[in-house]
């Protein structure tokens, strides 16, 4: 059964058109010159037709024709990414529009469709951490996860580094040691960190591999925090509490597992440079299988087309005799 591997756009119509058009003016222009000579200019036919039917493989090349099935081996490779996205209330700051939380769902949302054929899963934390979704393949189940997240899904509390990290260390732990995995880290927070002790779970993870890329999200001017029920946060002097970015532990945790530092703010978006360092993170093999695919029969109407293009150039024709 034939198939095609690309469906017809309007781009290939667009272009046959040009051509059908701008040919058949030539062909009545060449008649209308010979119409004073008496003659017609038939001899033209017959180029027309070869151009015609040239063309028309040329296009029937450019669809791909897929004919029978081969069996290819496919190597498959892919790395685990772990998001660990901060939902502490300063995450609700509105110093990036509409809020450091929203902006970073919809930058997250993007970064996920681009992994396809890696393994992505999902931890939410404040001053505790959980697994919201497992690492998996499933983009439609990692996208619904995304879009829910908002900073009354944990406890409330001041943020802590620690408790993601911990949490990403003993999944690592229970990888079998015979088929290890690339596995990135990719760290969402203002930068925040009210927790202690880290350094012993740093350690840890730059003897993993895992390497670890921090998204600062949030400006150094910083933004009040506003309260559901209208009104501001207040601090313990009763002064309106405003959260800041705090880039350095954020960029000292990348820097020590090999790591790079990002910031995302209306001024400075640097997530396309985030995605593209988990491009060049290379995976590992995990297994080659067999598949089944198309056979592309391209090359005959396109070898059929360059032959009748070289009859067309090498045999001339006289249209008007003088």
């Amino acid at each position: 059964m034939l198939n095609w591997a690309y469906s017809v756009s309007w781009k290939e119509v667009a272009a046959l058109s040009i051509f059908f058009a701008l040919y058949l003016g030539f062909f009545f222009r060449t008649r209308r010159l010979a119409a004073p000579l008496n003659q017609k200019g038939w001899r033209l036919g017959w180029k027309l037709t070869l151009r015609f039917l040239y063309m028309g493989l040329l296009g029937m090349a450019l669809l791909g024709p897929a004919y029978g099935l081969t069996r290819q081996p496919v190597r498959t490779t892919g790395k685990d990414v772990w998001l660990l996205v901060d939902l502490s209330r300063s995450m609700d700051a509105p110093d990036i529009a509409p809020t450091r939380l929203q902006k970073a769902k919809a930058e997250l949302a993007q970064l996920a469709s681009r992994f396809q054929a890696d393994r992505i899963g999902l931890i939410v934390f404040a001053a505790e951490a959980y697994v919201q979704c497992p690492l998996t393949y499933d983009q439609s189940a990692l996208q619904l996860f995304l879009s829910t997240l908002q900073t009354n899904l944990v406890p409330a509390g001041t943020t802590d580094l620690t408790p993601p990290l911990e949490l990403v260390l003993a999944r690592l732990n229970k990888l079998p040691a015979t088929s290890p995995r690339a596995t990135a880290l990719v760290l969402v927070s203002d930068g925040e960190d009210f927790g202690e002790n880290l350094e012993p779970t740093l350690r840890l993870l730059a003897r993993s591999g895992a390497r670890l890329f921090a998204l600062g999200v949030g400006t150094l001017d910083g933004s009040r925090l506003p309260r559901e029920k209208g009104g501001f946060v207040r601090d313990a002097r009763g002064r309106d509490a405003v959260s800041r970015l705090s880039p350095t532990p954020l960029q000292r945790l990348a820097e020590q597992t090999g790591g790079r530092y990002f910031e995302l703010s209306d001024r400075r978006d640097e997530f396309p440079l985030l995605v593209n360092a988990l491009n060049r993170l290379e995976g590992q093999t995990e297994q080659v299988r067999t598949v089944s695919v198309a056979d592309n029969r391209y090359r005959y109407p396109l070898a059929l087309a360059l032959a009748l293009m070289a009859l067309d150039i090498l045999l001339t024709v006289r249209v008007i005799k003088l």
